[in-house]
């Protein structure tokens, strides 16, 4: 079963018992501009443990605020009981609910026009109290009633606002906009999970570059990432990066993240440099140039603060430090022995390492030999090449009268380099370099 089939199924049988039931939101938006909604809500007058009644397989997901989620063969849609809410001391939650019987009541309590549609399925009307059907003619986001009492309500919808903008390339409206940029230092009463959860769908939804212009204009990108704020006007040299500033080679290399992309890769495309503005020094002399040292080791110390502070899974946190702490190794590629250049390649996702690197080069120099090298290598060498079976353990080093401790991870380090370089094919071959080279006294 599809989620608009489920929709559908629940609006009928909510109709059957007695009650109005419409599509309402985000999936009624899409539908009008003619995309394929992710997903799909339903506004009913039927208080919650009536929805539950009539749907034993539901999940009370958020019964407090009257949201129970219906799931059926794979399908899920969350239900939303028609409420007016009173007010919002937390910047988040309503601090009580009260139900209502208009839907029209409910369509005022929402974020934006464009999300405030109700969509009959039997009849296929749209309801719009709130103007929504206008505004996306227009290409407007527009707050419902005041701007600064919805954002007050809920401080996350200010980002909200951004991604809608940056994502059907709309125009905020002016009112809606003034309302961001004041309310905008208020961001922080928003938890770190949920501004990071906004900024990852900014970075992924095809439109990341539009999105970080607006959260710097309307003065969120300062309160939120101040650490990529920085990047304004933070010069570069020019015989490398003669796109300009930090700040363009990073709009640059947003700008060509596509929808869909990997949010860790994303996140690695924005904070790659974010350790240029604090490790930035001028030409010394006539004859020096703009220098960034240390910014790799400075920029994955940041980058992993930055994940902590939004909470980012750990496994998202290591993969962003890592393609910071390493997106300057392909440089290096050329001098590589065999053995470090297939180490390299087997970073985990190195596929994220080798597509962040042909960014940087198409927003800076342009050359991209390294990455063309690089990219025939990993379709070229057999993956046994890369990964060779291990020949020898720590007991075998024992065995040959090795005490064990730290020289045993030196031993088998170089043991692997001679695989990956070929001077070693077999256990015979790896045991007798041990006793050549660890064992001659």
């Amino acid at each position: 079963m599809t989620p608009r089939e489920l929709a559908d199924k629940i609006c009928r049988e909510l109709r059957e018992a007695g009650y109005q039931a419409f599509l309402v939101g985000g999936c009624v938006r899409d539908l009008e501009l003619g995309r394929e909604p992710e997903d799909y809500d339903v506004s009913t007058d039927a208080r919650p443990e009536r929805v539950q009644e009539l749907f034993p397989e539901s999940v009370a997901i958020g019964a407090q605020f009257g949201v129970i989620l219906v799931v059926e063969d794979g399908a899920e849609v969350e239900v939303a009981t028609f409420r007016s809410d009173v007010s919002y001391s937390d910047g988040r939650h309503p601090d009580r609910v009260v139900y209502s019987a208009s839907a029209r009541e409910d369509v005022f309590r929402r974020d934006f026009t464009i999300n405030g549609l109700l969509l009959d399925p039997v009849s296929g009307e749209v309801l719009d109290y709130v103007g929504g059907r206008a505004d996306l003619r227009a290409k407007i986001i527009r707050a419902i009633g005041d701007p600064e009492k919805r954002f007050r309500e809920d401080k996350l919808r200010m980002i909200r606002a951004v991604r809608f903008s940056a994502r059907f390339g709309f125009a905020i409206e002016p009112h809606t906009f003034a309302a961001i940029v004041k309310l905008a230092p208020e961001i922080h009463a928003v938890s770190g999970e949920r501004q990071r959860d906004e900024l990852t769908k900014i970075l992924t939804e095809g439109a990341a570059r539009r999105g970080f212009e607006l959260l710097d204009e309307t003065g969120l990108l300062g309160e939120i990432l101040p650490e990529v704020s920085r990047m304004k006007g933070v010069e570069q040299p020019p015989q490398f990066h003669p796109e300009g500033d930090v700040w363009i080679h990073t709009r640059m290399i947003l700008e060509m993240l596509p929808a869909g992309v990997s949010p860790t890769l994303a996140w690695g495309a924005l904070l790659h440099d974010v350790g240029k503005p604090p490790t930035f020094a001028p030409p010394a002399g006539p004859e020096g140039r703009i220098r960034f040292d240390g910014h790799v080791e400075v920029g994955a110390r940041m980058a992993e603060v930055i994940a902590r502070r939004l909470r980012f899974p750990n496994e998202d946190t290591d993969q962003v430090v890592a393609l910071v702490a390493n997106h300057l190794r392909f440089k290096d590629v050329p001098q590589m022995r065999p053995a470090t250049l297939k180490r390299f390649v087997r970073l985990p996702k190195f596929e994220e390492h080798l597509e962040l690197h042909r960014m940087d080069c198409l927003s800076s120099h342009r050359r991209l030999e390294i990455y063309d090298f690089v990219r025939r290598f990993v379709a070229e060498t057999p993956p046994e090449e890369v990964r060779p079976a291990r020949l020898v353990t720590g007991d075998d080093l024992k065995a040959l009268g090795l005490n064990p401790g730290p020289a045993f991870k030196e031993i088998l380090r170089n043991v692997e380099d001679a695989q990956l370089e070929g001077r070693v094919r077999s256990r015979e071959d790896a045991l007798e370099l041990i006793r050549h080279e660890f064992l001659k006294g």
